[in-house]
């Protein structure tokens, strides 16, 4: 009987622990998120540039497409 009353007296310590640390970390603002990850996909980003400053590489060469790029041989 005394196994239940010391297994109930750790599950409250943890209970107020997880409690704590929850209302902690809403008041840090750790939940804030007004912008969420999930809707940043239906807006576009510019392009980013390379870091050495260069032209971005060319597409490789594919004998399927209509469009050739122009450091392709045919």
């Amino acid at each position: 009987m005394s196994v239940i009353i010391l297994l109930l007296g750790a599950s409250l310590l943890v209970a107020i622990c997880f409690l704590a640390a929850f209302i902690w970390s809403v008041r840090s603002g750790q939940f804030e998120d007004h912008f969420s990850p999930a809707h940043r996909i239906l807006f576009e980003h510019k392009p980013t540039e390379h870091a050495s400053g260069s032209t971005p590489p060319a597409p490789p060469c594919n004998n399927n497409s209509t469009a050739t790029p122009p450091n392709c041989k045919q």
